[in-house]
């Protein structure tokens, strides 16, 4: 398992933080090199007040790089959807910091109705299930703060590990390198990987991917590489990718990868 010594510290504003399930959230996050706290209200008002307040001034106090932040709050009929307000709060004051909120309205129409009036249209939020697996909540904590892990696999063949600046080709211990992809291509499927691991189906401006490009047409240079990348993994895994496999180019856009299917 891939881990990550980024640093990053994430507030924890639950009022279960010592349940089965956030102790094992917490273990997953400091195995992955992350810095807990928890909040620690004082007492004299409501459960969610108490967290509210106590959450705003540890976010001021500490800057944390996310938050993971419970929808509900004590067992008060004024407490039970608090987070949203506390989330509220959160988006006005900083409206860049990742928050991954705890909720039984992970998805659905129920979702929209509950956060209606609380994000902005770009802030940086997700929601997922309180019985989510610990992975699951690094994943989406990894894609909201924009880190990725040292290796990225890319379905069962493919695994761009980011530290040694290689492309493997193959599973498990029968994996070889794709030599072919060094230098500037293996930074170009790189950004590629990177976009794609944070969030699923993203586009690559050609912008961001032209700079590891070099020539009087960086765009036709791009082309080129993207070409030579794709048909190295291909005669590594015995195929032949077409226009719309591995790396797709979106027109006047970008590029967006599209795992090749099992």
């Amino acid at each position: 398992m891939a881990k990550i010594n980024t640093g990053s510290k994430i507030l924890i504003v639950d009022d279960e933080s010592e349940s089965a399930i956030l102790r094992a959230v917490r273990r997953r996050l400091d195995e992955e090199g992350w810095e807990t706290s928890v909040v620690q209200p004082e007492s004299g008002y409501s459960v969610g007040e108490e967290f509210e307040s106590a959450a705003l001034w540890s976010i001021e106090q500490d800057l944390p790089d996310a938050v993971l932040l419970d929808v509900r709050f004590g067992e008060h009929r004024d407490d039970q959807f608090r987070g949203l307000g506390i989330l509220g709060e959160v988006v006005e004051r900083w409206p860049k910091l990742p928050i991954l909120m705890f909720t039984q309205y992970a998805q659905g129409p129920d979702r929209e109705t509950a956060v209606r009036g609380s994000l902005k249209w770009n802030s940086p939020v997700d929601f997922i299930d309180k019985l989510a697996s610990p992975d699951e909540v690094v994943l989406r904590l990894r894609r909201l703060i924009g880190t990725a892990p040292e290796s990225i696999p890319i379905g069962p063949q493919i695994l761009v590990d980011v530290s040694s600046q290689l492309v493997y080709i193959g599973s498990g211990d029968n994996r070889e390198p794709a030599l072919d992809i060094q230098g500037m291509k293996f930074e170009i499927f790189c950004e590629l990987a990177t976009s794609w691991y944070r969030s699923p189906g993203e586009l690559v401006a050609f912008a961001r991917l032209e700079r590891y490009s070099e020539g009087e047409d960086p765009r036709a240079s791009l082309r080129v590489r993207i070409r030579e990348i794709k048909d190295a993994i291909g005669k590594a895994m015995n195929t032949r990718f077409g226009p719309s496999e591995l790396i797709l180019n979106v027109r006047d856009q970008g590029y967006r990868l599209v795992p090749p299917k099992p």
